[in-house]
């Protein structure tokens, strides 16, 4: 952080779990701090600030139109159900906050858009809360990637992320709740496979998506696991697979004409201090077809003590920090780009599992 760079003033508009980690990376991000929590009581705010060492001075609201209407408030970051994201992001974005929004940021485009066009009318800067794409790996990764001599052209990615949750979660959580978050688990685990794939094509979308027949729904309809293959117009083909009911597992392959790109800890790094991933270019069998000539090649990224989600509030503070100082309402809309793209290829797969497992056109 810079001497002349503002510290920008973060308001927590719900107390679910995630927003443990996400205060505790506000209070670690040396251009950010957390101003105010809000809750629909103001003793689950309250414990919320005990339990989470919110700064003393962190006021404490037991509405979210309490927080919003505060004037020291510059972002809000909303870890609230998927379903209410329109209301409240909306109105975030309406009272001049800057949008920190949890994923999945919708469950439609069009309310993904409303949300988008209240945060460019009011000039505030949107952002969804995918963290590991500001990991430093992720950077590295992107070098490899790009480099036509070791990788080549992207021919075909994989992607997979599942969770063995418990029966108090299948039975309980917000997630499986078709009036919280109706996307169940391609929502929750399926984002962050379908984020990764267009992340490793350069965010160009896909032409189709066809979700693959082994979906398994909750008696109430939510998805509980589900994957999908999705083709584009140049050739270039990716699957992924999301669960609430297997093992843990999170990996990303990319395969390019020249080189493989391979991790399997995508989304949450095996160790917070330091990142891998593998890279294969050029490889043939030896002679003898016993091994590989060139080997994989495995780079370690150390974080320097600054973890992922804590990048992605300094990054989110950083363009917060250009629109305060400019004064112009000059918004990134890369963001909300990328976060469209992902919720157009989740409600294509949505799409196609309700009309039984054909092809859908992603706009």
């Amino acid at each position: 952080m810079s001497p002349s760079e503002p510290t920008i003033r973060f308001g927590i508009m719900g107390c679910a779990d995630i927003a443990r980690k996400v205060s505790r990376a506000i209070n670690l991000a040396p251009n950010a701090r957390i101003a105010a929590v809000a809750s629909r009581s103001l003793e689950k705010a309250a414990a919320f600030a005990r339990a989470n060492n919110l700064p003393a001075d962190a006021k404490i609201y037991g509405s979210y139109e309490s927080l919003l209407d505060d004037p020291d408030i510059d972002v809000a970051y909303l870890p609230l159900p998927t379903t209410l994201h329109l209301k409240w992001a909306t109105l975030a974005a309406q009272k001049k906050k800057h949008v920190l929004l949890e994923k999945p940021v919708a469950v439609t485009v069009a309310e993904l858009d409303q949300i988008l066009a209240a945060c460019e009318a009011n000039g505030v800067q949107f952002m969804d809360g995918t963290m590991w794409v500001h990991h430093p790996r992720t950077a590295k990764m992107r070098e490899f990637l790009d480099d036509k001599h070791r990788f080549g052209e992207l021919g075909t990615i994989h992607s997979c992320f599942t969770f063995a949750a418990p029966d108090s979660f299948l039975k309980d959580n917000i997630r499986v709740k078709p009036d919280l978050d109706s996307l169940g688990a391609l929502g929750d685990a399926g984002w962050y496979g379908v984020r990764a794939i267009l992340w490793a094509a350069g965010y160009h979308l896909p032409k189709t998506a066809v979700a693959t027949r082994a979906t398994v729904l909750s008696e109430q309809g939510v998805i509980l696991a589900c994957g999908a293959s999705l083709h584009w117009e140049d050739g270039k083909s990716a699957t992924f697979h999301c669960s609430f009911l297997t093992h843990m597992t999170m990996f990303l392959t990319a395969i390019g004409t020249q080189g493989t790109l391979q991790l399997n800890d995508f989304i949450i790094p095996f160790e917070e201090h330091e990142a891998s991933f593998s890279t294969a270019s050029q490889a043939r069998f030896n002679d003898q077809v016993t091994g590989w000539e060139p080997g994989p090649v495995t780079e370690v990224v150390a974080i320097d003590g600054v973890p992922q989600e804590v990048c992605m509030i300094g990054e989110m503070a950083r363009l917060v920090g250009e629109i305060k100082a400019s004064g112009a309402g000059k918004v990134e809309m890369e963001w909300g780009m990328r976060s469209r793209k992902t919720q157009q290829v989740l409600n294509a797969v949505k799409e196609s599992i309700e009309k039984g497992f054909v092809p859908v056109q992603i706009a």
